[in-house]
């Protein structure tokens, strides 16, 4: 792999991460700042902030890593670089 590859590869890498990390920020504080407001919606009898809580953060969270498995594999692929 030539040195211009190497750090397109990290680059495209560290954007991801970083992408990924805001992501995270946001779903993890951001929808804990707005508790209250998503609290007035109500879904089956319970509170929206309830349901983000005890079950939608998590699905976020597998997204999350599912998207970073998936185009990781993806850019390994596209500059030929293997796991042992």
């Amino acid at each position: 792999m030539s040195q211009s590859d190497r750090a397109n590869y990290w680059r495209q890498t560290r954007q991801l991460t970083a992408g990924l990390f805001v992501i995270w920020v946001l779903v993890t504080f951001v929808m804990n700042w707005f508790a209250r407001e998503l609290n007035e919606i109500v879904i089956f009898g319970f509170p929206l902030g309830f349901y983000m809580g005890a079950q939608g953060i998590l699905i976020i969270y597998l997204l999350i890593i599912w998207f970073y498995n998936r185009r990781m594999r993806a850019l390994d692929e596209e500059y030929r670089i293997e796991d042992d």
